[in-house]
């Protein structure tokens, strides 16, 4: 059995199912039909799947295993048994399929962790603007 997107491989335009057939008896329906409700007819505009039909099926079990887990990273790892790299690599790969950039500039948990402690002590008055500022500006370096 072949997989298909969904897609018109000619205009790109949306496919829609005419026609259900048995395995089994091998009888057959004719018509127009949608998959347990989520089917569009076409001119519809993107299809309801919208960016999840660019993922693969591996990409697509990821996704739904990272939100089971709520986005928590550690979850992710143990439920995959893959390591933290493995999991931000994975991600990282369904964000380029779906189109979108990925943001390589976001701070480390760590280094959010030690900004967050800097500002707190700087709010609890432990530390002077000064001291803050001097602190905060030699984790950028």
């Amino acid at each position: 059995m072949y997989e298909v997107s969904g897609r018109c491989p000619v205009c790109g335009g949306q496919m829609a199912i005419t026609r259900l057939a048995c395995g089994t008896c091998h009888s057959a329906l004719e018509g127009q039909f949608t998959v347990n409700g989520a089917g569009r007819s076409a001119g519809e505009g993107e299809s309801y799947f919208g960016r999840l039909e660019r993922l693969s099926r591996d990409q697509l079990e990821f996704v739904e295993i990272f939100l089971r887990c709520r986005g928590i990273i550690k979850n992710v790892e143990a439920m995959l048994d893959i390591s933290y790299p493995t999991v931000k690599a994975r991600l990282n790969n369904v964000i380029e399929s779906l189109g979108f950039q990925v943001e390589e500039d976001m701070p480390d948990p760590e280094r959010r962790r030690e900004r967050r402690e800097i500002l707190q002590e700087l709010a609890q008055g432990k530390i002077t603007t000064e001291e803050a500022h001097r602190r905060l500006a030699a984790e950028t370096e």
